[in-house]
């Protein structure tokens, strides 16, 4: 372990022994109201819009999806209560759940979701997930509570694109008349009550909600930038509930029997994302002696202290491909000496990586990793390390040459790369790079009914992204979550939603 990690371990864990001493205890804050805390606040409050997950997990307890995905990946009802493809596969009916409201009374209809979509639909909105909603042509509503979705193509993704929170549900009247940035009415567990961006969330429980739950009167989410603050909040007392980025504060000992460690393998990928777009990556040997000369594994042993898997591109057990069939998963620096010199850049050229130590927390360490690895094919990696807001804004700018991130997983392949691995995807400038191989596989496996014959699609497609190698990706990690004895009915997913808050119970 590097000399910056033991020292780094060390004055977390004088932190957690000083304790933080200046918040009320949780159990005395007299009501059933949940503190939480986490170290990195929501960006903006428009859930079609928003990338970055700390935005996600809050947008999530507030607005809901039509389909949801559970803890084990299966796509479930939320909003609509079912749903049938036609025998072409050309329409997608959705029988709406009845009886649910909005946040201000209102009622939510059929009315409510096309809206939605055509506001997703709609290129000046910049949403998140447009791309897997261009299957739909049309769309109607024969009565308030069925729609009917008119489709160019076959596309049996749709239903899991459906489930993402970016495809949440927001009141008609709202996006006619109102700004979706700034009112948020939901048909979710809690009400928005209060947002002191960087400081504190303040969500109330709805009382009219149409599912189980809330068992909590509101959740009050506390940002607290440091993680080590935050272990030692929880060691307190002073919090009830945290989520943790940060695998070095999660796998310390808590030294407490009254707190729960909760950790879940994650979905999410952690990946160098190089823009092939930008010269040398524009050149293949280049891209491919980056893949070569990385040892993932290390990556993984250092900057997350080996909390981890090494990853291909898809990170669903059900769609995985043996690493041995990717290339160069195995370190051969050798064979990236080689490659640099069929590229003509033996010599070596500067590698501009901007990173955020905030989401997540290992992105410092694992550029400093590839850094150092980097180093024996004559690259220089040259860091910069950005505050979270304005590297989200830099990614989706595409104003980088490389960058570490942390990606999300999707339970379907096609709504996972889909905005990134197509000519017509909105993120393709992100991405920096398309070819028609990665378009062909992409649509086919749109359009593909048959499990077997989707798996063997998504099987070539991620061998041939490993190939082109437009992005190393590294690992996946886990979900961490703590929370006190007293918290109970708490359900971590692969995904790291926090969306069974609405579960939790106060059993001070």
């Amino acid at each position: 372990m590097s000399l910056s990690r033991i020292l780094r371990i060390v004055l977390v864990l004088a932190v957690m022994v000083m304790g933080v001493g200046v918040m009320t205890p949780a159990a005395a804050q007299g009501d059933n109201t949940l503190i939480m805390a986490r170290a990195v606040d929501a960006t903006g409050l428009d859930p079609h819009t928003q990338t970055a997950f700390a935005s996600l997990r809050l947008l999530e307890l507030v607005y809901e999806p039509l389909i949801q995905a559970d803890e084990n990946l299966n796509l479930v009802p939320a909003l609509a209560e079912s749903w049938t493809f036609s025998e072409d596969g050309l329409q997608l009916t959705l029988n709406l759940r009845q009886g649910v409201t909005f946040h201000d009374g209102s009622a939510f209809t059929a009315e409510d979701v096309i809206a939605s979509l055509a506001r997703i639909l709609d290129e000046a909105t910049g949403s998140a997930t447009r791309t897997n909603l261009l299957s739909i042509e049309s769309m109607e509503a024969p009565d308030d509570y069925t729609v009917v979705l008119n489709l160019t193509l076959p596309d049996v993704p749709l239903v899991a694109a459906l489930s993402s929170i970016n495809t949440a549900i927001l009141s008609s009247e709202v996006i006619a008349n109102g700004d979706p940035t700034a009112d948020v009415v939901g048909t979710g567990p809690f009400m928005l009550e209060s947002w002191q961006p960087e400081e504190k969330t303040v969500l109330k429980a709805n009382p009219n909600y149409w599912g189980d739950g809330p068992f909590v009167d509101g959740v009050e989410i506390r940002i607290i930038p440091d993680e080590a603050t935050i272990m030692a909040a929880l060691r307190a007392g002073e919090v009830d509930f945290v989520m943790f980025n940060d695998p070095l504060i999660a796998t310390l000992p808590v030294g407490d029997a009254t707190i729960t460690i909760n950790r879940a393998p994650e979905i999410s990928y952690h990946v160098l994302q190089l823009r092939a777009a930008v010269e040398p990556l524009d050149k293949l040997e280049v891209r491919q002696a980056i893949s070569c000369a990385i040892d993932r594994q290390e990556v993984v042993d250092v900057a997350a202290l080996g909390e981890g898997q090494v990853t291909g591109p898809l990170t669903m057990p059900a769609w995985t491909v043996p690493l041995d069939e990717l290339f160069c998963y195995e370190q051969d620096v050798e064979r990236a000496r080689e490659l640099m010199k069929q590229a003509g850049l033996e010599e070596g050229f500067t590698l501009p990586v901007i990173a955020s130590p905030s989401e997540p927390p290992s992105a410092l360490p694992e550029a400093q990793v590839i850094q150092e690895q980097l180093k024996a094919i004559n690259i220089t990696v040259e860091i910069e390390s950005l505050e979270f807001g304005t590297y989200v804004d830099r990614w989706l700018a595409a104003d980088f040459v490389g960058a570490i991130a942390l990606n999300g997983g999707r339970p379907d392949p096609y709504p996972m790369y889909s905005r990134y691995w197509q000519r017509e995807a909105q993120f393709n400038n992100v991405a920096g790079y398309i070819d028609d191989t990665l378009d062909r596989l992409m649509k086919e496996g749109q359009v593909e009914t048959d499990p077997v014959k989707r798996y063997e699609i998504f099987a070539e497609f991620q061998r041939h992204l490993a190939e082109m190698s437009p992005w190393i990706w590294l690992y996946t990690g886990y979900t961490y979550t703590g929370q006190q004895a007293y918290v109970t009915d708490f359900i971590p997913t692969p995904t790291g939603s926090i969306y069974y808050l609405s579960q939790v119970k106060l059993n001070r």
